[in-house]
């Protein structure tokens, strides 16, 4: 179902690319964020050197395993690295897309329309048949984020994540094709 190298994803006045050492101060900066390394592996601020460049390759090593693809979000026109977001297999036909954004960057749209770009990039892999994404219920934005890329509500799940080592409830998002609309209807 993955392709064999990162894909360059271009839409919505952004770039979904590759990560690379130069994005080090993009993870230092998520670092800061005390929930954006409660629910991903950035490392906590003050993060060293050699925290950063692991966690670095820990993102490429995630397609080599078969477990995920990890793209770094930049601003198209001033080519600056605001964040990142993942497709993560669940099993052979399901994936959940995952996202965060430098909290110097946030409300400007960059994780809406990130989702949008690698969600229908996603649509051509194959075997593919849902796309899902898991939202806290607290997370407004996140949701607007999920919802206006074309993301249906489908309810929410009890305890369905761990975040900082406690079952968290989950707003489940699906974008399955020929589903649209808030209740899942077919269309």
């Amino acid at each position: 179902m993955l392709p064999e190298r990162e894909p360059t994803l271009r839409g919505q006045g952004l770039v979904l690319r590759r990560p690379t050492h130069d994005d080090a101060a993009l993870v230092r900066a998520a670092g800061t964020d005390a929930y954006i390394t409660s629910v991903t592996t950035v490392p906590p601020a003050p993060a060293t050197d050699a925290e950063v460049v692991a966690y670095i390759a820990r993102q490429h090593s995630r397609l080599r395993s078969g477990q995920g693809v990890q793209l770094v979000i930049e601003d198209e026109s001033s080519g600056g690295a605001v964040g990142q977001i993942g497709l993560m297999v669940k099993d052979a036909h399901r994936a959940a897309i995952g996202y965060w954004v430098d909290p110097g960057a946030r409300r400007r749209g960059y994780a809406g329309r990130a989702v949008r770009v690698l969600s229908d990039w996603a649509l051509d892999l194959p075997g593919l048949h849902r796309r899902e994404a898991s939202v806290e219920p607290w997370n407004d934005a996140s949701m607007r984020a999920v919802g206006g890329a074309g993301f249906v509500r489908e309810g929410v799940a009890a305890n369905w994540e761990m975040v900082s080592g406690q079952p968290r409830d989950m707003v489940i998002y699906a974008r399955v094709p020929g589903v649209r609309g808030d209740l899942g209807t077919r269309g």
